[in-house]
């Protein structure tokens, strides 16, 4: 085992090269082309064994990336943003070729407006397409997370590609300390994929085509792919059972921190909630019980953790790098509904909405939504959803947009 200084982006590399991912289609996009760029710069010199085929799109690449893993191949792939929208048809098509491989999203916000800054609207767009999705928070997670990746969507009970991310910028280009485990030691954990139900093989040709069917065996296989999805919580447990054994890290479906004894809690998913715990920190310093739930796992959602993990607090933050429009935010209408049933043990939730674009969450907006949250369980009703934003932000915008007025005015003179 050997620990590195890796960018989020090179440990998604290093997970690749060392789960031994026979075939990359790949197709480049900021930010995660320094993934593809690192994993091309082995294949040319010698040192990992895999086929690079650069795409014309995004949506050839997933494509690409479906058919290799129905032949049997370790696929591996990965794009941000926009280009995970461009792939959208192919996403939903081979999720339900049951082809399990493992695509990265470094998390990016949508146009428009547009922005290269972070947000999870891109990946929560495919959070019903039949990809499992798991969240990481560090560079090490986004490592270890791949290598299981591989085997929760290759196991026999499961058959479904994976997506890992990881937020844009926050993370693809933050070096952190990176244990890289030892390959034999991988090799232990991770062996080769054994594709039970591979549909193509070179040695007896067949060919397939796309059937129409009506909603009785429609409805079949698609509740099939549920219930797959439902079988990777099981699985899971397992794997990261092993993972712990294996590499002593350990992954739940949930990273719960101090939330034994707490009262207010704040639940989020990526990298920003490394900030949630460290405002958990100092607000225990302070004498208030607080603590921090982040789902890993987003698909299949661990809706029965969440309710052991909750049930009995006073109030949970919800804070969500996202917005539906004309609903709000995605995660607190699952745990909402996760919830919902508790009864009087079921605590009061507040939906705040925050690092939209990249836009940093302060220490200080942690301690006023732990105190909103507070209020909210001492009243036992809930505000309305709130953006994290500041009356010096408002103030900018104005004046942009009072600057752009006044442009407009002129040109109207002129001509």
């Amino acid at each position: 085992m050997t620990r590195i200084l890796l960018t989020g982006n090179r440990a998604a590399a290093w997970g690749a090269r060392l789960a031994r991912a026979d075939y990359l289609p790949a197709f480049p996009i900021t930010p995660q082309t320094e993934i593809i760029e690192t994993i091309g710069s082995w294949i040319d010199s010698g040192e990992m064994d895999c086929r690079m085929a650069t795409l014309e799109s995004e949506h050839s690449m997933i494509t690409a990336a479906g058919a290799a893993a129905a032949t049997g191949a370790r696929v591996f792939t990965a794009t941000s943003s926009q280009g995970l929208l461009y792939g959208m048809e192919m996403i939903y098509t081979v999720a339900g070729w049951r082809a399990p491989f493992v695509l990265v999203n470094v998390s990016r916000g949508l146009a428009s407006p547009l922005t290269l800054e972070p947000d999870h609207n891109d990946v929560l767009a495919t959070r019903d397409s039949g990809f499992l999705q798991i969240h990481c928070a560090t560079c090490q997670e986004v490592l270890d997370s791949i290598l299981m990746a591989y085997r929760l969507g290759e196991d026999a009970r499961v058959r479904l590609p994976v997506i890992v991310n990881l937020d844009g910028f926050y993370l693809s280009f933050t070096r952190e300390p990176v244990e890289t485990p030892d390959p034999a030691a991988v090799d232990g954990f991770l062996p080769p994929y054994d594709p039970e139900n591979v549909r193509f093989r070179a040695s007896a040709p067949l060919s397939q085509a796309v059937v129409v069917l009506g909603g009785s065996p429609y409805s079949y296989f698609r509740y099939e792919s549920h219930l797959a999805a439902l079988n990777a919580l099981e699985a899971h447990e397992e794997i990261a059972e092993e993972f712990a054994r294996t590499f002593g890290r350990t992954y739940g479906a949930l990273d719960t921190y101090r939330t034994e004894d707490a009262e207010i809690v704040f639940v989020m998913m990526g990298s920003f909630a490394t900030k949630a715990r460290e405002a958990v920190d100092r607000l225990r310093q302070a004498g208030r019980p607080v603590g921090c739930v982040r789902p890993r796992l987003l698909r299949p959602f661990p809706e029965e953790g969440l309710r052991r993990a909750l049930a009995g607090k006073r109030g949970v933050a919800v804070i969500d790098q996202n917005i539906s429009m004309g609903k709000g935010g995605v995660l607190y209408g699952e745990l909402a509904s996760a919830l919902y049933g508790l009864g009087q043990a079921a605590p009061v939730l507040v939906s705040f909405i925050g690092g939209l674009g990249g836009r940093d969450i302060s220490a200080e907006e942690f301690y006023e939504m732990a105190a909103v949250t507070r209020s909210a369980a001492e009243q036992g009703t809930a505000p309305p959803p709130r953006l994290l934003y500041t009356l010096d932000e408002l103030r900018e915008v104005r004046k942009l947009q009072a600057i752009a007025h006044v442009e407009r005015q002129g040109l109207g003179e002129e001509s």
